[in-house]
């Protein structure tokens, strides 16, 4: 995995082995927060985001596994990793059926934990990926993709226009075992369907007008790599016939060829289109339907994870700053605010063009909110992150990343006049994340019943 920007936790009551792992993650170039034990960790845990947890299992009052339990019951995105002592093998398989990723057996080498560490955390800012996970219902979304990519299930990625469908196949090939082999991706929409096969499945020579020599399509230039079919909603149904039959069979033929090549790829196919309703329609076959949708993963809006647009925003303006000759260039306070408020119809997509256009703009090092010129959104966009009636106080400024999802939460609890099962469907989140975050601000004077 390339670097990550949030922090490795480790939990370990044993000074000087806290203080080796310390050492140990630190000359790696990894930023890290260390702690005695699972109340000071339950503590940090609700106040920043973090990529991993390494906990040791023999620990008091609160030990490993029950420190684990407690995780997974308020974050059950966040990977954890357990080391035990060889005594302790019988613990390390109860943490296993609790939760765990896996477990180191002490003592353990500084590459192993390193290893371990590459192997399973969750990406925070991957600024040479465009992976931006901040928010839960990213991180929960980055989880789903990390774990699928460890096989070769065919996904089925779904979302809106905009919301970074390419950038979750990208990562699905990047954390799998064919991330030496090439990402193939092929827009469906964008290719004309007379050549949509023969870009698909290649062609030998001679195979009609203009075929000079011989040409591997999609499909074999994809080989012991990830082929992405992007829209493939809209590929004609005469193709798809024969998509299914290449998914089925494993092995494709080239237009006007006789002799089958063996496939060995991952497929991934996107959606932004209700696809049970296009196979109730009869524009999307069936059986193709229920070949793709092996592990169907929804990309929820960018509004539904508001703790990504700020940072989201920050990381396009430091790609496209440097592109322009605009380095240095930072968001006002106001500006931020306003990124936030915004109910992004077009997701990410819409999201960089605002970022572009604003620096192109503004002339001095801070963006304010008349370089944003953000559009008002069109009629029967989805409820907005922020609305006429708010929770907290409507000119109160939202100071930090925890200020602000709190006052999303309670807002969005508010719109639905209270109902958890709707609140949970909005965030994105799980029930139990749900409870234990108006617990938190129940105790903190924010939230009653």
């Amino acid at each position: 995995m390339a670097e990550n920007s949030l922090p490795i936790l480790v939990v370990e009551d044993d000074p000087s082995l806290r203080e080796a792992i310390g050492d140990t993650l630190e000359l790696a170039g990894r930023p890290y927060v260390a702690v005695d034990g699972g109340e000071a960790a339950l503590k940090v845990l609700a106040e920043q985001a973090f990529s991993i947890v390494v906990s040791d299992v023999r620990m008091m009052p609160m030990d490993g596994i029950t420190l684990l339990k407690e995780i997974r019951a308020r974050l059950p995105h966040l990977p954890v990793v357990l080391m035990t002592a060889y005594a302790e093998v019988d613990k390390a398989v109860d943490a296993m059926r609790s939760g765990a990723c896996d477990f180191l057996l002490k003592p353990f080498e500084p590459k192993a934990l390193l290893a371990h560490i590459n192997k399973y955390e969750l990406p925070g800012t991957d600024n040479g990926a465009g992976v931006v996970a901040i928010d839960p219902a990213s991180r929960e979304l980055f989880a789903i993709a990390q774990r699928v990519a460890q096989t070769d299930a065919t996904v089925l990625l779904t979302g809106e226009s905009g919301v970074g469908k390419e950038v979750i196949a990208r990562f699905i090939h990047r954390q799998s075992a064919r991330r030496n082999g090439p990402f193939v991706a092929i827009n469906c929409a964008a290719i004309p369907d007379s050549l949509l096969e023969a870009t698909l499945f290649g062609y030998e020579k001679g195979a009609f007008t203009g075929a000079q020599q011989a040409q591997a399509g999609k499909f074999e230039q994809a080989q012991d790599g990830t082929l992405l079919l992007d829209e493939v909603t809209e590929m004609p149904m005469g193709l798809q016939a024969k998509l299914l039959r290449v998914l089925q069979e494993r092995e494709v033929e080239r237009v006007g060829g006789k002799k089958p090549v063996a496939l060995n790829i991952r497929i991934v196919a996107t959606s932004n289109r209700d696809m049970a309703e296009a196979v109730a329609k009869g524009v999307f076959r069936e059986d193709l339907y229920y070949r793709l949708n092996v592990f169907p993963v929804a990309i929820p809006p960018l509004r539904e994870r508001p703790l990504d647009i700020v940072p989201i925003a920050r990381y396009f303006l430091v790609e496209h700053g440097g592109r322009f000759g605009r380095n240095g260039v930072s968001f006002g306070a106001l500006a931020e605010q306003a990124l936030v408020q915004h109910p992004w119809p077009g997701n990410v997509r819409e999201l960089e063009n605002v970022i572009q256009r604003a620096l192109i703009l503004s002339t001095g090092s801070e963006i304010s909110v008349e370089h944003l010129r953000l559009a008002p959104a069109p009629a029967g966009v989805a409820a907005k992150v922020v609305t006429e009636r708010p929770v907290l106080e409507a000119d109160k400024r939202v100071d930090n990343m925890k200020d602000l999802e709190r006052e999303h939460i309670l807002r969005t609890l508010a719109e639905v006049d209270g109902s958890r099962k709707l609140a949970i469907e909005r965030l994105g989140i799980s029930e139990r994340t749900l409870r234990y975050k108006l617990q938190q601000y129940r105790d903190e004077g924010f939230f009653e019943d």
